[in-house]
């Protein structure tokens, strides 16, 4: 197969060549500008010799510049390296050093980094800076001068198993991988997109979620193949969200649930016109139940699409179908995460790799031509997680008869109390139910008899009172009594993040396991 990136911004620029491809704040272009505007910064990284191969670093806020960058890294041969915006300058580093980048983008929100990469990172040659604001970008290569000094760049026509990018995994056991999508992963999933979320040319697409992660990316993909339009935010905040939505009639938006969890304490959201949105989709972790109530009952007839996926995956696994994005007809398959996508065999599996009965808890494993090519300069970490042509996801889940998907938890999240096994999961669910609660967490701590005990993390709502002893006695109505924390945690500091916007189990566990020898 010749599947190429590039493909799909040739194609919006000859069927919509005219229609409003990017709006980033004042900027405005069509797909004819976008089109031509990628091809001429491609030429401009050719000049600095990026070339079939070489890997380009991208480390910026989102906006139609980033885009252009997405597209261009590729179009000249590239293969790109989207760096989390949240990450440690340590980490980034490693990251640069480990993919042997020869050339960075990125823009005003990190050159104060700069000093630290050029003396750290040493195939690090060359910057491009995709920032608006001249003072910080001085003395750098601006965008605008590749786009505007160069000759458009004939196609490098990378494609099919070529790698196209160097996504990095969070990395919260060891040091982050790099997950090597092609061109046909990235293509493959980008059709399972349009036809899974209804992706058209008349859709558009809001980039709240960073752009770096592929919860986003993956939209990034699809709305240009669907010669969409695609408006730009720095990075989320709940009432710009809501504002550009009104502003720009958004019709589509992908959000974790922490972010519409945000959004939903904004004042005066039940009365915002919003009827231009015609879909929430949601996923990288579980929806708290309290969060999906409170969402539906400010919008009932919105259609909530609930996905599954993983880097791995380029990332889409699995999603609701269109009939059950409705909450009424779906009733409780709301919360399951949907059916394998289209050209993915998906199993759940036991521990020797077998199927388990439906209805029964296992590990989702997946074939398909989404799944990753491997993790780069990793070939042991790389056939432990493909084995025998099938993905290991290290996600536990349970399928029905009909082939709906509802994750359990991660494996690694699990918590073995006692010889019972407890996902995190459910109790956070139980939990977020409770009048007052913003946010939960479930971990396992150590426990000298118990070998684990549950413990719950708790933020309260602005002026809520909440008491450890309440919190136990909220989820003994719930859960069954193993299942209750045994110890709780209530405190005024909101739950540490990732760039993706899942909640850092691995820092909340790591000062209780510190010293046992326990991976976190």
């Amino acid at each position: 197969m010749n599947e190429r990136l590039t493909q799909s911004l040739k194609r919006a620029a000859q069927v919509n060549a005219r229609g409003t491809a990017t709006i980033c704040g004042e900027r405005r272009r069509t797909w004819a500008e976008a089109a031509d505007r990628v091809a001429r910064g491609a030429a401009g990284l050719r000049k600095l010799g990026v070339a079939e191969g070489t890997r380009v670093g991208i480390l910026a806020l989102n906006s139609d510049r980033y885009f252009e960058a997405y597209y261009a890294v590729p179009w000249a041969g590239g293969v790109m390296l989207p760096l989390n915006t949240r990450l440690t300058a340590g980490d980034l580093e490693y990251m640069l050093n480990d993919a042997q980048a020869t050339t960075i983008c990125l823009d005003e929100a990190f050159v104060h980094l700069l000093p630290g990469l050029r003396e750290r990172c040493p195939t690090l040659r060359h910057v491009v800076y995709l920032g608006d604001d001249p003072a910080a970008g001085e003395g750098l290569l601006a965008w605008e001068s590749l786009v505007a000094g160069n000759e458009p760049l004939a196609d490098a026509g990378r494609n099919g198993q070529d790698i196209a990018g160097i996504f990095y995994t969070g990395g919260s056991t060891g040091r982050p991988k790099g997950v090597m999508l092609s061109h046909g992963n990235l293509v493959s999933n980008a059709v399972n997109a349009i036809y899974m979320i209804g992706y058209d040319a008349a859709s558009i697409f809001l980039h709240a979620a960073p752009m770096c992660h592929l919860t986003d990316g993956m939209s990034t993909l699809a709305i240009t193949m669907a010669a969409g339009t695609h408006v730009f935010i720095p990075r989320f905040d709940a009432l710009q969200v809501l504002q550009q939505v009104q502003a720009h009639k958004v019709s589509n938006v992908t959000l974790v649930p922490t972010m519409i969890a945000m959004m939903l304490e904004v004042p005066g959201i039940a009365e915002m016109e919003l009827a231009s949105l015609r879909q929430f989709m949601f996923g990288s972790a579980p929806m708290p139940d309290a969060t999906l109530k409170r969402a539906v009952e400010i919008w009932p007839e919105m259609l909530f699409l609930h996905g599954w996926g993983m880097t791995e995956l380029s990332p889409i696994g699995t999603m609701l179908p269109m009939s059950t994005r409705k909450p009424a007809i779906a009733g409780d398959r709301l919360r399951s995460c949907g059916q394998p996508m289209p050209n993915l065999e998906l199993l759940v599996v036991d521990p020797e790799g077998r199927e388990v009965p439906r209805g029964s808890t296992g590990e989702i494993v997946v074939r398909g031509p989404t799944v990753m090519q491997g993790y780069w300069n990793k070939p042991a970490e790389t056939a432990a997680a493909i084995r025998d042509g099938w993905f290991h996801t290290g996600d536990a889940a349970v399928m029905d008869e009909d082939g709906y998907v509802y994750i359990v938890d991660r494996l690694k999240d699990m918590i073995i109390s006692g010889g019972e096994n407890i996902y995190s999961t459910e109790v956070e669910n139980a939990i977020s139910l409770m009048p007052g609660v913003a946010e939960v967490a479930v971990i396992g701590i150590p426990d000298d008899k118990w070998g684990e005990r549950v413990h719950a993390i708790v933020v309260p709502r602005e002026g809520a009172a909440i008491t450890a002893d309440a919190v136990q006695a909220w989820a003994r109505e719930k859960i069954a009594g193993y299942k209750v924390p045994r110890s709780v945690l209530v405190r005024a500091e909101r739950l540490p993040l990732s760039g993706a916007g899942k909640v850092l189990k691995n820092e909340l566990r790591a000062p209780y396991w510190a010293g046992r020898g326990k991976k976190i």
